[in-house]
């Protein structure tokens, strides 16, 4: 197959729908399949250049008024440059969007008069968009963006992939009627091979410390809530015998350091690839998603594949406390008390805390990418079977272009 992925931002490594988009990419052609994005960023390095069969840059369009948040992000729209369009388009044999935004609906609407098969995944949850203006769990705002995505984008689809049941129910209880896969973004194999290799080695289970590590992977943003660990500190009776060590860029990265200022031993901030990023959670004893939302959080899977036990916020717009196998792996979401209790509990047991990373790490095995790879694979191929695939008249619903339109009037007004 001829596939082409259509995501805003491709080409960077502090995004999770990217990160997902180039893994997916690269184990897609290990099965022989051809894979093009069609994007607004370009490579920056030859190691970039190497993720796809090439690309369809479109150029990236700089939203007037919030460019300043969508760089704090790493997060950049893409043009919606139809000429550049037509010429991915016509290129492939089935083409797979990842954001509901500019260039994801534009590309939609082409491959409807066209006739060219399309799916959907669904990665951008609402609350991740309003919590960068403190409105995370301002319900009716959430809501009215999970409608605004279905009718601009979703309802176009036959196929959505959801990366966890959880987003897979909450897009059916907003009124989204196209049949989602839930497909886990998938794990890469060596984080597996990492726990294994470390669990063999691994005799003394009466680990008593001077030192403890405690990570979180996560760019450091409001919703992901590393506050909260540094707050949980406070209330630990090893609080003064813990490094803390955040993996991940952010916004909130100058708040964290003033936040942090009364703990003993200041906060790491760390950003490294895989082999560096493993061989840190090799040498650390729990690892933290504090997230109040996520849609699957692939970071804690991987920590826990190498052999950490998870501890996880307990909240109702995450997905992330599905992988909980016992209570002592979850706390209440924004609670640093109850983050601290359960913290306290792991280092006091330190023989329990063995068995459960070998219990962790063998149920991260349903998580691999080959797996996730195959599914979509499925996905994809049934798509391109379904007779019922005819050239369209549907155009585009302006929502969005109307929204540009404005946007643009407003920043010329004020220069």
């Amino acid at each position: 197959m001829k596939i082409l992925f259509v995501i805003d931002t491709f080409y960077t490594s502090n995004n999770g729908t990217s990160i997902s988009a180039q893994r997916y990419a690269t184990e897609l052609r290990k099965l022989g399949h051809e894979v093009r994005v069609l994007c607004g960023d370009k490579p920056k390095n030859e190691q970039d250049a190497q993720l796809t069969d090439g690309d369809f840059c479109t150029g990236i369009f700089h939203f007037p008024i919030f460019q300043f948040l969508c760089e704090k992000h790493d997060f950049f729209y893409g043009n919606a440059n139809k000429k550049i369009i037509r010429q991915a388009c016509n290129w492939a044999d089935i083409v797979h969007i990842y954001t509901p935004f500019f260039l994801s609906n534009a590309t939609l609407s082409y491959c409807q008069r066209i006739g060219k098969p399309v799916t959907a995944a669904f990665h951008v949850q609402p609350e991740n968009i309003t919590s960068s203006f403190g409105l995370g769990k301002v319900r009716w705002i959430n809501t009215m963006i999970y409608r605004i995505f279905r009718r601009v984008t979703y309802s176009r689809v036959r196929h959505i992939h959801t990366p966890s049941l959880f987003i897979a129910k909450e897009l059916v209880k907003n009124g989204y009627t196209a049949q989602t896969h839930v497909i886990s973004n998938g794990i890469h194999d060596a984080f597996i091979e990492a726990g294994e290799a470390k669990l063999k080695t691994q005799i003394d289970t009466n680990r008593n410390k001077d030192l403890y590590t405690i990570l979180m992977i996560g760019r450091l943003s409001r919703e992901k809530r590393q506050d909260i660990i540094i707050k949980a500190l406070q209330y630990s009776k090893y609080g003064d015998r813990i490094q803390l060590i955040f993996a991940g860029k952010g916004p909130e990265y100058k708040r964290y350091l003033r936040l942090s200022k009364s703990l003993k031993h200041q906060p790491l901030f760390i950003y490294k690839q895989r082999p560096e990023l493993i061989q840190q959670l090799l040498n650390t004893d729990l690892y933290i998603h504090a997230s109040d939302m996520e849609i699957e959080a692939i970071s804690c899977i991987e920590a826990f594949a190498t052999g950490l036990v998870p501890v996880i916020a307990n909240s109702e717009n995450s997905a992330t406390p599905q992988f909980a196998l016992t209570v002592h792996s979850l706390f209440k979401a924004g609670d640093p008390e109850d983050l601290a209790r359960v913290i306290d509990f792991w280092l006091d047991h330190p023989a329990e805390r063995a068995r459960m990373e070998r219990k962790y790490h063998e149920s991260a095995k349903e998580y691999t990418l080959s797996h996730s790879v195959m599914l979509f694979e499925q996905m994809l191929q049934a798509e391109i079977n379904n007779e019922e695939i005819k050239p369209s008249v549907i155009r585009s619903i302006p929502v969005l272009s109307a929204v540009k339109r404005g946007a643009l009037r407003l920043y010329k007004r004020i220069a």
